[in-house]
């Protein structure tokens, strides 16, 4: 089970009532993250469990690609190698360094690398795993990692963890009409205003999954844009023509990384935390009794 970690906390912060510790911390999102691991561990039962990490949300190669991506998000550039620092609200804030003492002190693997998100964090680990992975995320550009045939699937948590869809290649095809192969070209096309990806103008869900069934995959439609004698209707080929110079850079923006490089790792689930002691600690000092005493029952099993 690898865990999008950002998304996770993010809808815990949302999703959960503002709690303090007792020096006035809010704690509320790694309350919720702590439970949505319980609830998961509990009812998967993963042999191995690897929270990902954004080491860098917004990459400069991204950046430099489509200088829009994610820009609306970033409420401090910074230049040069530093990362820009991305919008996130105060209450939240605070409490990620505590989500990953706490993390760290329970022996759960946190992986991330320097110059990339999460979600090649996480494209890596499904692809080069030799056992069957579950994806736990809210965002759908992961679904483009979706393959029955390797034991990848996504449980998608848009509608709460405890509410999630387990997506598959039949549910991906049932819901967009294309398969998880071609996800990303879907999504290149449609666009995602959350991600800064302005799409293909006039190139809409509808649209962009049938010039999928017809010509395959990008490569594809493009060379069908472009070739006066294909079956293309005008106002598709004028639209994909028009968007020649974003349909260029866009596919590696919106592909998921899948082979970088990751530091060493042990992902095999503990069934007692690392260090007890700071964990009672933690637990005393933020609040966070109640959700530490039933992640540790879920890992006991």
């Amino acid at each position: 089970m690898v865990l999008d970690s950002a998304s996770m906390y993010f809808r815990a912060f949302f999703g959960v009532p503002e709690v303090l510790a007792p020096d006035g911390t809010p704690v509320n999102a790694v309350r919720g993250f702590l439970d949505f691991i319980s609830r998961l561990v509990g009812d998967y039962r993963p042999t191995h469990l690897v929270c990902a990490w954004d080491n860098d949300w917004r990459p400069q190669w991204r950046v430099d690609l489509i200088p829009s991506y994610k820009s609306h998000r970033v409420v401090a550039a910074r230049p040069g190698p530093t990362p820009d620092i991305e919008e996130v609200p105060d209450p939240l804030e605070v409490q990620v360094p505590v989500i990953l003492e706490v993390l760290d002190a329970l022996g759960l693997c946190v992986v991330g690398a320097d110059g990339y998100e999460a979600d090649d964090v996480i494209g890596t680990l499904a692809t080069g795993a030799r056992m069957p992975v579950d994806v736990v995320t809210g965002d759908r550009d992961l679904f483009q990692l979706v393959d029955d045939s390797h034991d990848v699937r996504v449980l998608y948590i848009a509608r709460g963890v405890g509410n999630h869809e387990r997506m598959t290649d039949e549910v991906v095809v049932g819901k967009y009409r294309v398969l998880p192969s071609q996800y990303a070209d879907f999504a290149t096309m449609r666009g995602d205003a959350s991600d800064g990806l302005p799409g293909v103008a006039g190139i809409g869900e509808k649209t962009a999954a049938s010039l999928l069934l017809k010509f395959g995959d990008l490569t594809g439609i493009i060379a069908a844009a472009a070739d006066p004698e294909s079956e293309m209707s005008p106002g598709p080929r004028r639209r994909i023509l028009d968007a020649a110079e974003y349909l260029e850079v866009a596919p590696t923006v919106v592909a998921v990384a899948r082979d970088i490089d990751l530091p060493s790792y042990d992902a095999k689930l503990p069934r007692a935390p690392r260090d007890p002691d700071l964990v009672d600690a933690l637990a005393e000092q933020y609040n966070l009794e109640s959700p530490l005493k039933r992640l540790r029952a879920a890992l006991a099993g």
